[in-house]
C-alpha cells in the first residue's frame, strides 16, 4: 500500500459540504489522513525540522540541562530510552514542551493532574528555540482547533459544540522527535493510539510511520507540505465511537538514517469533562461506541486520562515528583478504578 491509500484532506475544501462529507468519510472509517493546505507551508515545516535537527546537536551535557527527570510537569529533554509504549521502550530522543504556565503550591492542589500544569525548561546554549516552538504551537493549536470545528460540522452538530472543552485555549502537548539509526528495526515507537482530540505530525523525507488498518500495517510515506492528521481516543469518545482513534507506530530507520518529525497532540483542557455529542439519527445509528481496552481504559476527566499516560510512559519522573505523600491519596482516590495503578511500587493502590 502506499501513501495514497490514505485520504488527502485540503483544509480548504471543507466550507462544502462534498468537503465535509470527505473530512468525515476519513475520520470514520479510517482515523488518519493527510491534511493540505492548512497554512504551514513546506519552507517554513523545513525551516523547524532543521531547528530539531540543531536541538538533538547539542553536547550531552546542554541537554541534560533539560532532562525530564527534573521537572515535575513531565516537560524537557528525554535520551533513548527513557520513554515507554506498551510497556516496552522506545529507540527515539525527544523534547517535549506543553503550555507554558505557572506552577501551583504543592498546597493549593486539588486533583493530582493539577501538578502536570507548570513552565517549560528551555535549553540555555539554545535560545532560539522558545520563540520559534512557541509560535509552532500556536499555530498548530489555530489548526486544530478549525480542524475540530469543521469535524463537528461534519457530524452535524453545531460547529462550536467542544468549545466548551477548549476554552481560550486547548490544551496541547509537542514533541521534537529523532529516531536514531539502529542496526535492525526496533520499537521507535510502540503501537498505541493518541489520547486526545487530534494529533498532527511533521514528517521529514524518512518513513517509518504505519497506520494499523484492516489487521495490516500501512506506511504513511511523507508527502511534502502535508501534515498527518490522526484522531485521538477523546474524539472517539465526543463521536460515540463514529470517528476512530487508529493504532499506529514508528519503526526505527537503519542503515546510517536518521528520522526526524514533529508530533503536536490537542485536546481538551484538563479540569474538562469530554461530552458525548448528539449525533443525527443517521450518524447515531452507526456509531458503536468507543474502542474497550481493558489495560488502558479511557477517562472521561481529561485531567486524569492524561496524568494515566505521563504516568506511565515516564516511570522514572513518575518516581521522583509523584510519591510524595500529599499525593500519595489524591492518586489512590482518582486511579482506583484502574486494573492497576500507574504509579510506582511504593505508590501503588
Amino acid at each position: 500500500m502506499n501513501a495514497a491509500t490514505l485520504p488527502i484532506i485540503s483544509m480548504t475544501s471543507l466550507d462544502s459540504a462534498e468537503g465535509l462529507a470527505q473530512l468525515r468519510y476519513a475520520a470514520s472509517e479510517v482515523g488518519f489522513f493527510y491534511l493540505v493546505d492548512h497554512g504551514l507551508d513546506s519552507d517554513l515545516q523545513q525551516q523547524y525540522l532543521t531547528l530539531s535537527k540543531e536541538f538533538f546537536q547539542l553536547s550531552n551535557a546542554d541537554k541534560q540541562q533539560v532532562d525530564m527527570i527534573h521537572s515535575p510537569h513531565f516537560r524537557g529533554y528525554n535520551a533513548v530510552g527513557n520513554e515507554m509504549t506498551a510497556g516496552r521502550l522506545d529507540a527515539r530522543e525527544q523534547f517535549d514542551w506543553m503550555n507554558e504556565e505557572p506552577a501551583l503550591a504543592t498546597k493549593d492542589l486539588r486533583y493530582p493532574w493539577q501538578k502536570l500544569i507548570g513552565p517549560n525548561v528551555w535549553p540555555t546554549a539554545m535560545p532560539a528555540l522558545k520563540p520559534a516552538l512557541l509560535k509552532l504551537q500556536q499555530d498548530m493549536s489555530h489548526i486544530t482547533v478549525n480542524l475540530l470545528q469543521k469535524l463537528c460540522e461534519s457530524l452535524g452538530v453545531e460547529r462550536n459544540a467542544l468549545d466548551a472543552t477548549i476554552g481560550e485555549q486547548p490544551y496541547t502537548h509537542a514533541k521534537l522527535i529523532r529516531y536514531p539509526a539502529q542496526d535492525a528495526v526496533q520499537q521507535g515507537v510502540g503501537a498505541h493510539k493518541d489520547p486526545g482530540y487530534l494529533t498532527l505530525v511533521m514528517q521529514d523525507g524518512q518513513s517509518g510511520l504505519k497506520v494499523e488498518r484492516d489487521k495490516d500495517w500501512i506506511d504513511v510515506q511523507p508527502i511534502p507540505g502535508a501534515l498527518v492528521v490522526n484522531i485521538g481516543e477523546l474524539l472517539e469518545l465526543a463521536s460515540d465511537g463514529l470517528l476512530k482513534a487508529t493504532n499506529h507506530k514508528v519503526e526505527s530507520p537503519t542503515e546510517g538514517v536518521e528520522r526526524y518529525s514533529i508530533a503536536f497532540f490537542m485536546a481538551a483542557q484538563l479540569s474538562a469533562t469530554v461530552p458525548v455529542l448528539s449525533l443525527p439519527a443517521e450518524l447515531k445509528a452507526r456509531a458503536s461506541g468507543p474502542t474497550i481496552d481493558p489495560n488502558n481504559p479511557l477517562l472521561t476527566d481529561v485531567g486524569n486520562n492524561v496524568l494515566k499516560g505521563r504516568l506511565r510512559s515516564h516511570p522514572h519522573v513518575t518516581k521522583k515528583h509523584y510519591c510524595d505523600k500529599p499525593l500519595r491519596y489524591l492518586l489512590a482516590k482518582s486511579f482506583a478504578q484502574l486494573p492497576t495503578a500507574d504509579i510506582c511500587d511504593e505508590c501503588r493502590v
